[in-house]
């Protein structure tokens, strides 16, 4: 396998594990849309993929797997914070709260810390991005020598970096379309669902 076939087979093993909508990716359309902080969210979010997937390559996947004390911390905090999450946006959905995104100064729902403390809670408080990330991309192209490694895992960064780009690109530029507060009632009933459905779903594999 050459340098370039490396780089496409990371970049597409990216996209492959990293397209899915989930508590991340939901939380960046939601901030996208209310035009919240979401060019930092994106940029934290593919930093965050890019050192654990660098991690990753140089071997850290087996420390995960091997320590059971780092994954049942990063479980559990990771399932109370999605339910905690998902019940504030089905409350949000059910009592009709919304932000008028044509509003030239509009009142901000998050502040910047509050913002990225979400972002990274939502980002290392889920095991799913470490099993993508560290375990999957790592053992993938762990295997390989290292100007291979390198080329995979750049290739596997680029999808990070570009499909979180066009994430918060597309929901900003679809934000003026939520004028109706039952779309933001959809949206945040959606986001709920999404959480819950990851919460549950952690439950359910690291208790069985």
């Amino acid at each position: 396998m050459d340098y370039v076939s490396s780089l496409l087979s990371g970049l597409f093993t990216g996209y492959g594990l990293i397209i899915a909508i989930g508590a991340q990716n939901a939380f960046v359309i939601t901030q996208g849309l209310k035009k919240e902080f979401h060019w930092q969210i994106v940029l934290t979010c593919s930093i965050i993929d890019a050192v654990l997937i660098i991690f990753g390559l140089l071997g850290m996947g087996t420390l995960i797997q091997q320590s059971e004390t780092m994954l049942h911390l990063v479980t559990w905090g990771g399932i109370v914070f999605l339910f905690l999450y998902g019940t504030k946006a089905f409350f949000n959905g059910f009592k009709g709260e919304y932000l008028d995104t044509n509003d030239v100064a509009p009142t901000k729902l998050l502040s910047r810390k509050q913002a990225m403390l979400t972002t990274l809670t939502l980002s290392l408080f889920n095991p799913h991005v470490y099993l993508d990330t560290v375990v999957l991309l790592g053992s993938i192209g762990g295997r390989l020598p290292m100007p291979m490694k390198m080329a995979f895992g750049l290739g596997a960064i680029i999808a990070s970096f570009t499909w979180f780009i066009t994430l918060g690109t597309t929901a900003y530029l679809v934000a003026p379309w939520f004028k109706k507060p039952i779309l933001w009632r959809v949206l945040d009933i959606f986001v709920g669902t999404v959480m819950w459905a990851v919460a549950i779903a952690l439950y359910l594999y690291y208790s069985a």
